[in-house]
Order: structure tokens, then C-alpha cells, then sequence
């Protein structure tokens, strides 16, 4: 009888906890559609890097993602280290976006962004979309989402599976690994990233 009344339970609670999570769901909608506009607006591709990097500051937790993917070095970088490596991340990710949003711009791709069923998790709530690009096969993407309704921020990207802040993270601790895991050789790695005039990046995740 236990048992039949907490199977009865379940599917309640499951709505529940969806219905508990909407909100993160119509701010990734408000936020996709944001990006499908900011893609499809005409004008100097430079009104578009910045309207896009206003909302990667106003809706990504970049602070946290950045001390996320440097993991357990965190620790082991000086403060001013720290605030270099923070501002260097930021740059990089600008870049990284902003170059994928001009891509999709040139090839005359219109974006859309479809929303589904938010999942509650510990301590985030993924929200599951499909992108559709015009001449592209549709890309399935999970926006982790934190749980502070009042100030939502986006920590983390999942593509096909594949989370962007995991890779990073694996990648900046395999470079460091190579690096007798110094702090400086992966600031001066990022700078090369973070540089519009190069070319040569040495770690994998900023790419």
C-alpha cells in the first residue's frame, strides 16, 4: 500500500516541481529570443557585439563559471591572479560568442529557440531547448540555470550532451598539467585568446 500511495505521489510532485520552475524557462525563452534578435538585426556588426556582450554581463554567471573551470587552481593563484584570470575568461568568452553570432549573421541563418519542460535539480534547474538554424540541423542545448528566481543567471551550456564549463575545465587543468602548473602560462594562454590580432590559442576550451 506504501508503495501504490508514493507512485501515486510521484506524478504531483513532478508537476510540482516543473511548475516550480517555469520562471526558468520563460527566462531562457526571453533570453533565446534576445539572441535570435540580436543575430537577424541588420547594422555594423559592432552595434551587435555590443548588444550581445550587454546581455552576456546582464543574464551568465561568468564569475562563477570562470572559478568553476579554473577548479581546484583557484586556490593556488595569487588574488591579483585571480582578478587577471576572471577578466581574461570574460574576454575569451565574449569572443568566443560574439564569433559565433557573426557566423550565424553571415550565412543568413535565422535562429529560433523552442523551450521545453525545466527539470529541478539540486542546487540548478536545467532547462532543455531546441535551436533551430535555418540550413542547419536543429541542435538540442540544456541552459543550467541557478535557482535564485530574483537574479537568474546561466551558469552553465550543454550541447549534444556536452557541457561547455566541463570541457573548459578539463581543458585549463590538462594545459596546467603540461605547465608545471603555472598560473602565469595559462593567463599568458588566455591573453593570446583574448587578443583579436591572434591567432594562436594554446588552450583548447577558449577555442
Amino acid at each position: 500500500m506504501l508503495g501504490l500511495s508514493l507512485c501515486a505521489m510521484l506524478p504531483a510532485a513532478r508537476a510540482e516541481a516543473e511548475e516550480s520552475a517555469s520562471w526558468a524557462a520563460a527566462f531562457i525563452q526571453r533570453v533565446g529570443n534576445e539572441i535570435a534578435a540580436i543575430a537577424a538585426a541588420p547594422g555594423a556588426p559592432e552595434m551587435r557585439k555590443h548588444r550581445l556582450a550587454t546581455l552576456i554581463d546582464d543574464v551568465v554567471d561568468v564569475s562563477g563559471a570562470a572559478r568553476f573551470c579554473l577548479g581546484r587552481y583557484w586556490r593556488q593563484a595569487t588574488t591579483q591572479q585571480q582578478q587577471a584570470y576572471v577578466t581574461l575568461f570574460h574576454a575569451v568568452l565574449m569572443r568566443a560568442v560574439l564569433g559565433r553570432i557573426d557566423n550565424e549573421q553571415q550565412k543568413d541563418a535565422g535562429i529560433q529557440v523552442n523551450v521545453e519542460h525545466p527539470e529541478m535539480r539540486e542546487d540548478s534547474i536545467y532547462v532543455p531547448t531546441v535551436v533551430q538554424r535555418a540550413k542547419t540541423p536543429p541542435l538540442k542545448v540544456t541552459w543550467v540555470v541557478n535557482t535564485d528566481a530574483a537574479s537568474p543567471r546561466i551558469i552553465d551550456v550543454i550541447a549534444e550532451g556536452t557541457s561547455l564549463r566541463i570541457t573548459m575545465r578539463s581543458d585549463y587543468a590538462s594545459f596546467l598539467h603540461q605547465h608545471d602548473e603555472s598560473i602565469e602560462a595559462l593567463l599568458q594562454a588566455l591573453r593570446q585568446q583574448a587578443c583579436d590580432n591572434c591567432s594562436n590559442a594554446t588552450v583548447a576550451g577558449g577555442q
